[in-house]
């Protein structure tokens, strides 16, 4: 659906805005969140008439991005369940963080400064993410995995700790050496 009606998009339209929104990413991560929107409708292989009719503002598509970004990591949760052990599941979508976080870096200015106007670009950001950790935290202790006296918040927070300190793409190592010794630390052992 479009922002501010009711009416749902057409196929083509909807194809379109994901085609804009993925492109969008690409070049905001090579090239900067001042790259020419005009080589973001090129790369998604769209008209600028068709970006700006989707996304009149830069500020409006930086907004967006990042909205989709936080949908798809929220949706990996359920998929990663259905294909992994929850313990392997979990340990996945932690890895997704990461990347979803070390995508957003660079859009942090950019996010702070469409806020500043007034807009939320965070939204329900924060209760979606917490849903996809409960749903992961609760399966692996269905399952026996992992301890059962911390709360998927506690996660959360150990999360955007190692994100905040270490998940920039030069300290992606170390960032994953946080998330397995916080992975390790809530499992059950024997």
């Amino acid at each position: 659906m479009t922002d501010g009606t009711l009416r749902p998009l057409r196929a083509d339209a909807r194809r379109n805005r994901e085609k804009i929104l993925t492109a969008a990413v690409r070049v905001f991560a090579t090239e900067g969140l001042d790259a020419h929107l005009e080589r973001i409708a090129k790369e998604a292989g769209v008209g600028s008439a068709t970006l700006y009719r989707n996304f009149p503002t830069r500020e409006a598509l930086v907004e967006a991005v990042y909205r989709n970004e936080v949908a798809q990591l929220c949706e990996a949760a359920p998929v990663l369940l259905a294909q992994k052990p929850p313990t392997e599941a979990l340990r996945a979508w932690t890895r997704l963080f990461l990347d979803y976080v070390t995508a957003k870096y660079g859009m942090i200015d950019a996010l702070r400064a469409i806020a500043a106007t007034g807009s939320n670009p965070y939204g329900h950001s924060r209760e979606l993410i917490q849903a996809a950790i409960t749903s992961l935290m609760d399966a692996c202790a269905a399952a026996g995995a992992i301890r059962t006296d911390l709360r998927p918040a506690d996660l959360g927070a150990a999360l955007e700790g190692i994100a905040l300190t270490s998940a920039s793409a030069e300290h992606r190592q170390r960032a994953e050496r946080l998330l397995d010794l916080t992975l390790d630390g809530l499992t059950v052992r024997p």
